[in-house]
């Protein structure tokens, strides 16, 4: 009889947390409808976020060009900037026969 009545008072306790969840659950369902939407205001606007993303791409484009020709390439870093640079990269590249 003991061991029926562990098995019935299990049943019973989660039954009990069970409707504890439902009721917990509705409650937050009529919280939601009582309390209107808050407006979220943003610390950064997305305006700005764009402009900081695209700064940053900007920004390591510009890293990076300056790595790949000053420290491997073995030049100035500061020549990379230069037009006379990239037309003789062009030239290298794209070269006429």
């Amino acid at each position: 009889m003991m061991a029926k009545d562990l098995g019935q008072n299990e049943v019973s306790t989660r039954e009990e947390i069970r409707n504890e969840k439902r009721k917990a659950k509705a409650e937050r369902k009529t919280e939601r409808k009582m309390n209107p939407r808050r407006i979220r205001i943003r610390l950064i606007p997305i305006w700005l976020r764009l402009i900081l993303v695209i700064g940053l791409i900007a920004g390591s484009l510009a890293g990076g060009l300056m790595v790949g020709y000053g420290v491997i390439g073995d030049g100035n870093p500061k020549d990379v900037f230069e037009k006379s640079t990239w037309t003789h990269i062009i030239d290298l590249v794209v070269e006429k026969k």
